[in-house]
């Protein structure tokens, strides 16, 4: 009994509940890379990414990864089911009120806005990393991943990606946004760095929202947990 209530009080205390980062940065930008040089789940950040489950179901289903077999409407309805899973991975880790790392493109800016609104409602504190590529090394890399999809295909979803980055920056403000220059010959262990060091700083911080500081009085009693 004594050790379930030291896991509770634990887990309620754990330094980064109540924080959410969001992932944006097209194919090829190296957002998994960035992920790990950044060290966010090693603070306690909760990776949500469709991705895993999406390439796991493809093999199930004997298709491969290749653009024929992943834009097919089998392959589309598979994509359809590892979001599916991915969202109710999601929606137990926010009744948690677990630290989330939010893993998108950043294609569809009103659709991370609304995100981010809903997760602050909660007393959720969000920050993004954009990870940022030329086009010619979103390209480059794109060939290299075993996940590949056509050049154009490419393009399009960094364009997309590109428009969005100052729309990005206003909706979280200079503070909670950090454009990580992914780009071939950049310093990127410099630059990962200066991230992580902001974001363990960040997810060691106090919860000031009143709203969680609200739900965490909320589940100690329940819990029986003086402090």
């Amino acid at each position: 009994m004594i050790r379930f209530k030291q896991f509770l009080n634990e887990g309620i205390n754990d330094p980064a509940i109540f924080k959410a980062v969001f992932l944006a940065g097209g194919p090829g930008s190296g957002k998994s890379f960035v992920v790990g040089k950044t060290g966010l789940t090693a603070l306690g950040l909760k990776l949500i990414n469709s991705d895993p489950a999406f390439e796991k179901l493809l093999k199930k289903a004997g298709l491969e990864l290749t653009p024929d077999d992943m834009f097919s409407d089998k392959g589309q309805d598979i994509r359809i089911g590892a979001k599916q899973l991915t969202g109710n991975q999601r929606k137990r880790a926010i009744e948690g009120r677990l630290g989330l790392v939010i893993d998108g493109t950043g294609k569809s800016h009103s659709r991370i806005k609304d995100e981010k609104q809903r997760l602050e409602g909660l007393g959720y504190e969000t920050k993004m990393i954009f990870v940022d590529t030329d086009l010619q090394t979103a390209l480059d890399r794109n060939k290299m991943r075993p996940r590949s999809l056509p050049d154009e295909q490419v393009e399009k979803f960094w364009n997309a990606v590109q428009r969005n980055k100052r729309a990005f920056e206003k909706t979280f403000g200079q503070k909670d946004i950090d454009i990580v220059n992914n780009s071939t010959g950049q310093d990127i262990d410099k630059i990962t760095t200066g991230v992580y060091k902001k974001i363990s700083a960040w997810t060691k911080s106090p919860v000031n929202n009143a709203k969680a500081k609200e739900w965490i009085a909320g589940r100690k009693k329940i819990r029986g947990i003086a402090k």
